[in-house]
C-alpha cells in the first residue's frame, strides 16, 4: 500500500479573511498509484455535479461552487463531510471539523472577534441523512477497491499571521510555498515507512523547487526527476521512505485528491467568510458583503474603518499587507 497525497489553497488572492491550505490523503494499493482516483473510484464519484446523479462531484472548486445559490456550499459539503465520514469522521460544528483537520485553528480563529464564537452547526446546507447516505456511499467503493481514506489536514493561515509571514519573507509566492512545506512535513513525518506520492497544484510561475526542498527537509536526499512549465517532480528518500512530490499546472484537473484539498480549503474559507461579512453587517448598516478580493474587498474595507475604530481593532488582523 502507497500513500496518494493532493494539497491546494484557498484564498490566496483576496486581501479579506484567511489563506486556508489543505492536503487530503488516501491509501492505495500499490498497482493503482499512477491511476486516477476518479477512475479506480467510479461511478461513486465524478468530476461534475449532475443532476440526476448520485455520484459524488469531486473537481474544480471554482465550478463547484455558486456564491448566487442559496444553497452554495452544497457540493463542497457533500464532499468534504462524506470523505471524512468515510474516515469515521462526523463533526457536528465548524469547531468540532477545526479540531479534526487543523488543531490549532480554533485557538488561532478565537483571537478574532468575528470568529467567535465558533458553534456553527453542520452540515450547514445539507441534511444529516445527506451526508450519512453520501459516507456510506463511497466509503463502500473505496473499500471496494481497496482505497482508504486517511484524512483531511489544513492550514489555516489568518490575517495577522499571514502579514507576519509576508513582512518576513518579501514575497507572497514564497510564504504560500513555506505553507504548503508545513503540510508536506506533516505527510513525511507520519510515513514511518514505505512510500508516498504527494500532488501539489503549483503557484505562481515558479519551476525550480529543489533549494527549498533541500532546506525544508534537512537531512533528506533528493532526486530532480522532472522540471519544465507544466510540472516539476522530484523524489525525497532516507533510509526507510520515500515521498515523489509533484508541483503541476492545472493539477486540480489532474488528480482527485488535489480536486478534494481545493474543495476543503474553499469550503472552510466560505465559513469563515460568512462571519466575517456577518460580524461587520452588525456593526456597519447597509454593509454588502464581500468575497474579499482586491476591488471589492478595498471597498469593503473603507465601509468598516470607523467601525474598526470605534471597537478598537487592529487594521493588521483585517486587511492583508499584500
Amino acid at each position: 500500500m502507497a500513500i496518494v497525497a493532493g494539497i491546494d489553497e484557498a484564498g490566496l488572492g483576496p486581501v479579506l479573511g484567511p489563506l486556508v491550505m489543505c492536503a487530503s490523503v488516501f491509501e492505495v494499493p500499490d498497482e493503482l498509484v499512477e491511476q486516477s482516483l476518479w477512475d479506480t473510484l467510479a461511478p461513486a464519484v465524478a468530476r461534475k455535479a449532475g443532476r440526476k446523479s448520485t455520484a459524488l462531484a469531486i473537481g474544480d472548486s471554482k465550478k463547484l461552487f455558486n456564491r448566487k445559490s442559496p444553497k452554495a456550499l452544497r457540493h463542497l459539503e457533500r464532499a468534504v463531510l462524506a470523505m471524512l465520514a468515510a474516515d469515521d469522521k462526523h463533526p457536528e460544528t465548524l469547531a468540532d471539523l477545526l479540531t479534526i483537520i487543523t488543531a490549532a485553528a480554533n485557538t488561532q480563529a478565537a483571537e478574532y472577534p468575528w470568529y467567535r464564537p465558533a458553534e456553527v452547526i453542520l452540515p450547514r446546507v445539507l441534511s444529516a441523512t445527506d451526508v450519512s447516505l453520501s459516507g456510506n456511499a463511497i466509503g463502500s467503493a473505496m473499500r471496494k477497491a481497496g482505497v482508504r481514506m486517511r484524512g483531511i489536514r489544513s492550514e489555516c493561515v489568518f490575517v495577522g499571521e499571514f502579514n507576519r509571514i509576508i513582512r518576513a519573507t518579501r514575497n507572497k509566492s514564497t510564504a504560500a510555498l513555506g505553507i504548503t512545506f508545513r503540510l508536506v512535513q506533516y505527510l513525511w513525518s507520519r510515513l514511518k515507512s514505505g512510500s508516498m506520492h504527494i500532488h501539489v497544484d503549483r503557484q505562481g510561475g515558479r519551476m525550480r523547487y529543489i533549494s527549498a526542498l533541500e532546506r525544508a527537509f534537512e537531512g533528506c536526499n533528493f532526486k530532480i526527476l522532472r522540471e519544465d512549465p507544466n510540472c516539476s517532480a522530484y523524489e525525497m528518500y532516507d533510509a526507510n521512505r520515500t515521498a515523489r512530490i509533484t508541483f503541476s499546472v492545472g493539477g486540480e484537473a489532474a488528480h482527485m485528491p488535489i480536486a478534494l484539498a481545493s474543495m476543503a480549503g474553499k469550503y472552510l474559507r466560505e465559513m469563515f467568510m460568512e462571519r466575517f461579512n456577518a460580524f461587520w453587517a452588525g456593526h456597519v448598516d447597509g454593509l454588502a458583503p464581500t468575497a474579499g478580493y482586491y476591488t471589492d474587498g478595498r471597498r469593503f474595507f473603507g465601509e468598516i474603518r470607523e467601525a474598526m475604530g470605534r471597537l478598537g481593532v487592529d487594521e493588521n488582523i483585517v486587511y492583508r499587507c499584500r
